[in-house]
């Protein structure tokens, strides 16, 4: 995506994390005017569903680990268009080192352009300096389409523009690697890293940028044990235009029960809140992301996220690398 629409789109104590903050909320305030237009789909759930965008992080328990979410655009308008992502993903040891693989799809749908990506991924943990740190590859197979029976042109003979469906497909790759020590955690991946260029019937093509993705986060522990709150950041770029949300999140556990809300700040883009909790032990979220600019308050999106872990048996007992920040 690069189209941050919202798809058009601390408290801490640790030194690394206020450094990892303080340097997103800088970004936040820099080109806060820039005009928006990238590739790869913002989720409002970015820190919950991180094996979206980055493959280090699959693999972080041996659970097999099932999500799905679903995101409307610019409620109120024709041809808005939605996104669908779906994951799947793993641990599993060989001899005293820890690996994860796992597999997803996105459909992203707006206006006249479509994108799907199947993606394979694979995650090295090991342990480190008192963490963990993992690096990740992803192999992507990307389908662009634009269905020009839709445009509504002055001059339908313009060459710029096709007059039917015309779709491509090429290979890509990403990378990815997190550091999670104790309650923080620092992740960055880099999408499209073969930078294709997708061919588009015979005289049309699509190059596909280069996309980076950084998040950060800090549990902060209250002096209720059953209590946490979560300060997060992200901050996307394909060097062109850039975007960073700020979230800030409470969340109630106790035993296999967990409630969480809060809310996400886009500065010059939009604002958000969310809310979830687990039910029947499907862990489920909603949020709504409003447009504090462009097309207003009104032409929001919509955004359901839900997830499921299976216990799994592989022949030997394994052990979690570290407490999962997905899960919490």
């Amino acid at each position: 995506m690069t189209d941050y629409h919202p798809r058009h789109v601390f408290l801490a104590q640790h030194k690394l994390v206020r450094v990892a903050m303080v340097l997103l909320v800088l970004l936040a305030g820099m080109g806060a005017n820039r005009v928006q237009a990238q590739q790869d789909v913002a989720f409002l759930h970015y820190w919950r569903m991180e094996t979206q965008w980055n493959p280090a992080a699959v693999g972080q328990s041996p659970q097999l680990s099932i999500q799905g979410a679903v995101q409307t655009h610019a409620m109120g308008y024709e041809q808005a268009g939605n996104t669908m992502w779906a994951g799947a993903d793993m641990a599993f040891a060989l001899g005293r080192t820890y690996h994860g693989v796992g597999a997803m799809f996105l459909n992203d749908n707006i206006g006249l352009f479509s994108h799907k990506r199947f993606s394979l991924q694979y995650a090295y943990h090991q342990r480190w300096r008192g963490g963990t740190i993992a690096l990740g590859l992803q192999a992507d197979m990307l389908q662009e389409g634009i269905d020009g029976s839709k445009a509504d042109l002055g001059d339908k003979n313009d060459p710029a523009f096709p007059t039917a469906q015309v779709n491509g497909s090429a290979f890509d790759l990403s990378v990815g690697s997190y550091y999670q020590r104790k309650g923080f955690r620092l992740s960055a991946a880099y999408h499209h890293l073969a930078s294709p260029t997708v061919r588009l019937g015979e005289t049309h093509e699509l190059p596909i940028r280069g996309v980076l993705n950084v998040g950060t986060q800090y549990n902060i522990h209250t002096s209720s044990p059953l209590f946490t709150i979560t300060p997060s950041a992200m901050f996307r770029s394909d060097f062109t235009d850039y975007r960073v949300d700020l979230t800030l999140r409470g969340q109630y556990k106790f035993e296999n029960r967990l409630i969480f809300a809060g809310i996400n700040y886009a500065p010059q883009r939009s604002v958000g809140l969310f809310v979830g909790g687990t039910l029947q032990g499907i862990d489920i979220s909603y949020g709504y992301e409003a447009n504090t600019s462009g097309l207003g308050l009104g032409a929001g999106q919509h955004e359901i996220v839900i997830a499921y872990r299976l216990p799994i048996d592989l022949g030997k007992k394994q052990r979690n690398m570290h407490k999962s920040v997905r899960w919490l």
